[in-house]
């Protein structure tokens, strides 16, 4: 038995025409209909005017497990695919569909052969006999979790490309943008649609490298176990963004082949920049509590105070500065009252970190000969200020820059300063320079309070020399 009844009850539900061989092998017009239905992936069944069985394809076979041997032929569904108790309203509600315009859906339980129940939706709809009236009806019918499965999945895509906080980017098998999201795009600095087909390149400044060699793993191995954490600088028309964004990767496959074919990939990130810098400041202020802890319990070991000021001074530089030096005020301080802006201050060097090799500090032995500061240096203007002074020659050509650092008597590769007061009971001893070579940032607030507390142990130590050398 096919999916169709052969007697007579083809001829019910369409024109009355003998059956024709559909080809050298001789097929005829009843088991073609019975291998298009077999072959449809919706489960298929239908009735003639009397509410008997006719057709019944191998997917509702599958559902409710009755074969179309069992099922062609029988008179509705009550006792067997439906319960009786509920036969009469499921059978009036599908045939009604032969006096109703359109497709009728419905819901319903029906019964597995096992003696199970499943949910189905249904949409049926007359079928019309030569006369242009109703001959029976068709139904098909799939089971309702699949439906929501389907439902869900198409809801649960457009929201993440309409409503999602975080960014959603579908890139092909040529690492570029095929789908994106709203926040995607506007994390990207652009539109949703002028993303689309561009090289990562064009997108980013920097981080492409990083980004694009994860795309070609999740391609060729499959998805990350964690998401990862990636630095970039979104390319915007006020200049490159730097942020960090914590991304997941998916591998996307077509469902339509037996073997898997790769479509591309799914991204999905989120911008942590702000929660990652607040974690990077926190670690770096707790590094610099430490250094400030263990410089203190170096200098306890020096006998001499002004070595005691060297090691303040190594301790500091560590992952802070490239080079520093300290210069002291002529004459050994400045009172509050002595009229600093009136007096002409002149700075003496006392030690530094060496320019050619990496080294701790040294003192200079200098013989009491100032250092020659133009005017408007900024160690000058730190003692003047009482407060710390930051300078910079920025981005200018290498040349410059070393031109910049030789004038004002630093090395000539710091291309970034910072300058604090040294002071003690009331009296400025003098400053401490720190300097930042190229390839380093610049001396931000949070360096400069750094700086100052690094400051406030040297002027301590100097200020312990200076009594000292008193006595």
């Amino acid at each position: 038995m096919s999916a169709s009844r052969r007697s007579g009850t083809t001829d019910e539900l369409g024109p009355d025409e003998p059956e024709r061989d559909g080809g050298p092998e001789g097929v005829g017009g009843s088991d073609l209909l019975a291998a298009l239905l077999d072959g449809m992936d919706a489960a298929l069944c239908a009735f003639d005017a009397d509410g008997v069985l006719t057709h019944w394809n191998r997917e509702a076979e599958r559902i409710l497990g009755w074969t179309a041997a069992e099922a062609v032929g029988r008179q509705g569904l009550a006792g067997w695919a439906v319960r009786s108790a509920d036969a009469e309203e499921v059978e009036g509600r599908l045939m009604s569909a032969m006096q109703a315009p359109g497709r009728q859906v419905n819901e319903f339980a029906l019964l597995t052969k096992d003696g199970g129940r499943v949910l189905v939706r249904t949409q049926s709809a007359a079928v019309r006999g030569p006369d242009g009236k109703p001959a029976g009806v068709y139904c098909a019918f799939s089971e309702v979790h699949a439906q929501i499965d389907l439902e869900r999945s198409i809801a649960l895509s457009e929201a993440l490309f309409e409503d999602a906080s975080w960014g959603v980017v579908l890139v092909d098998a040529d690492l570029r943008p095929a789908v994106v999201n709203s926040h995607a795009a506007r994390a990207l600095g652009t539109g949703r649609t002028s993303v689309l087909g561009r090289p990562l390149g064009e997108l980013l400044a920097q981080g492409v490298e990083e980004l694009e060699a994860a795309l070609t793993h999740v391609l060729a191995e499959g998805a990350p176990p964690a998401p990862a954490e990636i630095w970039v600088s979104v390319r915007t028309p006020e200049g490159n963004l730097r942020r960090c964004w914590r991304s997941g990767f998916l591998r996307l496959a077509s469902p339509l082949t037996e073997e898997p074919v790769p479509l591309g990939v799914g991204w999905l990130f989120q911008d942590v920049t702000e929660a990652k810098q607040l974690e990077q400041e926190a670690s770096l202020l707790r590094f610099r509590a430490q250094q400030l802890h263990r410089a203190a319990r170096a200098a306890a070991e020096c006998e001499d105070p002004r070595d005691a000021a060297t090691v303040h001074l190594d301790f500091a530089l560590a992952g802070f500065a490239d080079h520093a030096l300290i210069d002291r005020v002529a004459g050994g301080s400045l009172n509050d009252n002595d009229g600093v802006r009136a007096t002409a201050v002149r700075l003496i060097r006392v030690a530094a970190t060496p320019t050619g090799a990496p080294g701790p500090s040294l003192l200079t032995g200098a013989a009491g000969l100032p250092v020659r500061y133009g005017e408007g240096h900024p160690a000058l203007q730190c003692v003047e200020r009482v407060g710390s002074v930051r300078a910079g020659i920025g981005s200018a050509p290498p040349e410059q820059a070393r031109e910049w650092a030789r004038i004002r008597q630093w090395p000539t590769d710091a291309v970034h300063a910072l300058c604090a007061v040294l002071r003690s009971r009331g009296r400025t001893l003098g400053v401490v320079t720190f300097l930042r070579g190229a390839g380093r940032s610049q001396f931000e607030r949070s360096d400069s309070i750094y700086a100052e507390d690094v400051a406030v142990r040297i002027a301590a130590a100097l200020d312990l020399a200076e009594a000292a050398g008193e006595k």
